[in-house]
């Protein structure tokens, strides 16, 4: 698609000349770009005028997106319309001058096709919501928000609390409450703790007036401290049956479609609660914000399926023997779990991380949100379009679409008023959805296509885990990158909080080396596909070539060493190993292995009833890495009886040792040197024989 493009210095502040719009235009593959200065006021006739062709519109100014849009819309354009921008992440800062070969990157990852869409995930709320709390706070919320939503509560203390007067609204209490579920499906469970029951309560204030401790008020419940269990107030409820000390059943559970949780301490205790739980506490401007939100929580929602699992790859479990766990082990939503030799992802759990694809070894949970294909010809097309802008020593700024987004949208007012140095013209900044849905697949794709670094962005937002992963996948890539002599840091991972953090943690990057040519090659959907490529290209134009690079312990590469001496050649491993990295011969007794299949999941090791197996974590470039090699053979043994092989000489030789003083068989020891063919023709005529001699007898 034909794509035309329009630049605006915004008044002057911005250092883009005709020499600029020349460099912008040759990269871009068009005329040189005519720099505006007020293209959102005295100017906008040129935006309209771009308007009437049927090509692609990218405007680089999203500070007045809005005028732009509804322009558009007056005149009822047909052009697709991006925006860009180029003034926060570039045109101001303390190296502006410098950065137009960033802006012509920007520019063009803008003019990209929207990539294919992905299924989604569709919720359904009627507004039916749960309040759960102590009474002081849970009643006063349950008024208001009556009047928009369908209000329940469920109160975990109320003894001295606001009184119960009205029944407005289904009322229960208890303990031991339990939330699953996600928007328009939550369960909640709890156990009904108090004799008084609420939901049959009718506040005639019997029960208060019958007890002679005073252990009952106007909040209907029991204060079984001063409750000397007289049982007066049973008798006073009479037939309605609300209070009762000998309560049997006490479990309760209801369904809610969200929840508004102001308990001390959040009942859910994910770093990320599924979507439709609300827990401010006592923080009254939380309980204010999120009252809010919640009352736009009606009605029917969709959100992207964010992930692709492909149980064929799965490294988690075989025959149950557990093995891979690493994205369990991350999610922070509980939404992945394990179901028996794979595992489970609930897509309405899942908030789109990517921690999950980034941890993986295999690739059998991979990222859709944007596919790896799409996040690579992003990339690709940036830092070819700020190598032929002039660019050079390009880095990549990974970053969340919200948190992230906005602070280097802070950090470049910041730097528009002189008041930071802003974004590095070097540094460009790559959206994500969440700044651990990019691993090192992606990061040593850039480093091979040219980036001189990969700086990943944490604004603190992140769960704990996602941390740990990125600094471990950092850790990895780093040794390989290090091994093939590429001197320097090309991964670092940026903890920023505010805009002014930012800043100084930018001064951190140093540009490393790189290939003296970039790659040619895309990001495959396969995970370990692209990293075939990718290593294959590092390999070729390392300043120090390794074939054989150790690697630190839990990396997703290596080999596996087999103590002969104890193994006896039972294949339990092969039909354990997910990858088909072991492999037994069909010929003679003999187990080998393709190192490049190999994902160190554990499983042969966890499976192998002799613990013979041990994993080795490295990194191997050489032809040796596709080849089959042979950890264990020895004699097959033949049959006594027709001399077909089976089984292995040891296998046979330990199995007579164990089972000769064995009184069940001890006169049949022979059967055991026979296959399984001539074992059934021996019992056969044995039986045979047995049953003449009886009829002689």
């Amino acid at each position: 698609m034909t794509t035309r493009f329009k630049v605006c210095d915004c008044n002057h502040t911005m250092p883009l000349d005709a020499a600029a719009g020349e460099t912008l235009g040759r990269a871009l593959g068009t005329d040189a770009l005519k720099p505006a200065s007020q293209l959102c006021r005295r100017e906008v006739g040129q935006y309209l005028d771009m308007l009437d062709s049927p090509a692609q519109a990218v405007v680089a100014c999203t500070q007045e997106r809005a005028l732009f849009a509804e322009l558009a819309e007056q005149k009822q354009a047909v052009a697709p319309i991006r925006f860009v921008n180029i003034r926060e992440t570039g045109g101001w800062g303390a190296q502006a001058r410098q950065a137009v070969p960033k802006m012509a990157a920007l520019l063009a990852a803008a003019a990209l096709p929207d990539p294919e869409p992905v299924p989604e995930v569709e919720y359904r709320s009627g507004g039916n919501v749960l309040l759960v709390g102590p009474s002081e706070r849970v009643l006063p919320w349950a008024r208001r928000l009556s009047a928009q939503l369908d209000v329940s509560i469920l109160l975990t203390s109320g003894h001295g609390g606001e009184p119960l007067m009205e029944r407005r609204f289904p009322t229960y209490s208890g303990d031991r409450i339990r939330i699953d579920g996600w928007l328009g499906a939550f369960k909640v469970q709890w156990r009904q703790a108090n004799p008084i029951d609420l939901e049959l309560c009718t506040r005639c204030n019997a029960c208060i007036e019958a007890c002679p401790e005073n252990a009952i008020d106007l909040s209907y419940q029991i204060n079984l401290d001063a409750c000397r269990d007289h049982r007066d107030c049973v008798k006073a409820c009479g037939a309605i049956g609300a209070i009762d000390f000998t309560r049997e059943a006490t479990q309760r559970e209801a369904a809610f479609d969200l929840i508004f949780d102001l308990s001390d301490e959040p009942l859910i205790k994910l770093h990320q609660p599924p979507q439709g739980y609300f827990a401010p506490g006592a923080d009254l401007l939380k309980q204010a914000e999120q009252s809010l939100q919640l009352t736009q929580m009606v009605g029917e929602f969709t959100k992207p399926k964010f992930f692709v699992y492909k149980d064929k790859l799965c490294a988690h479990s075989r025959n149950k023997k557990t093995g891979c766990t690493a994205c369990i082990d991350i999610c922070s939503t509980a939404a992945i779990s394990s179901d028996g030799d794979r595992v489970k992802v609930n897509p309405n759990l899942c908030m789109g991380c990517g921690a999950c694809t980034t941890v993986c070894p295999s690739g059998a949970m991979g990222y859709a949100y944007p596919r790896p294909a799409d996040l690579g010809l992003r990339v690709k097309t940036m830092l070819g379009a700020y190598a032929k802008a002039g660019g050079s020593q390009p880095a990549l700024l990974l970053h969340s679409q919200e948190q992230g987004g906005a602070l280097i949208e802070q950090l470049g007012r910041l730097a528009g008023s002189r008041a930071a140095q802003g974004l590095p013209a070097r540094v460009m900044p790559v959206a994500l959805h969440h700044s651990a849905a990019a691993g090192i697949d992606v990061w040593l794709s850039a480093i091979a296509w040219g980036a001189s670094n990969v700086l990943i962005l944490s604004t603190g937002d992140e769960a704990p885990q996602y941390l740990e992963a990125l600094e471990a996948q950092i850790d990895l890539a780093q040794t390989i990158l290090s091994a093939l002599g590429y001197e320097g840091k090309h991964l670092l991972l940026l903890r920023a909080q505010d805009a002014l953090e930012l800043d100084v943690e930018l001064r951190r990057a140093q540009p490393a080396a790189v290939p003296s040519q970039p790659g040619t090659f895309n990001i495959a959907a396969e995970k370990r596909n692209t990293l075939d490529f990718v290593f294959d290209h590092l390999l070729r134009h390392a300043p120090t070539p390794s074939a054989e690079i150790p690697l630190p312990a839990h990396a997703p590469f290596g080999a596996v060493t087999v103590n002969t001496s104890a193994c006896t050649l039972c294949m339990s491993c092969v039909g354990a190993c997910p990858e088909k990295a072991l492999l037994d011969n069909p010929d003679r007794p003999q187990l080998r292995f393709i190192e490049k299949n190999c994902v160190q999941c554990g499983l042969c090791a966890t499976t192998c009833p002799e613990n013979a197996i041990t994993l080795t974590p490295r990194l191997l470039l050489d032809a040796r890495a596709k080849e089959r090699v042979v950890l264990n053979e020895t004699q097959p043994f033949h049959c006594i009886r027709c001399n077909k092989p089976f089984g292995t000489l040891q296998m046979v030789e330990n199995m007579l040792g164990k089972l000769a003083g064995h009184g069940a068989f001890a006169g049949h020891l022979d059967r055991i040197k026979m296959c399984g063919d001539c074992r059934v023709i021996d019992m056969m005529q044995g039986g045979r024989e047995a049953s003449i001699l009886d009829l002689k007898r």
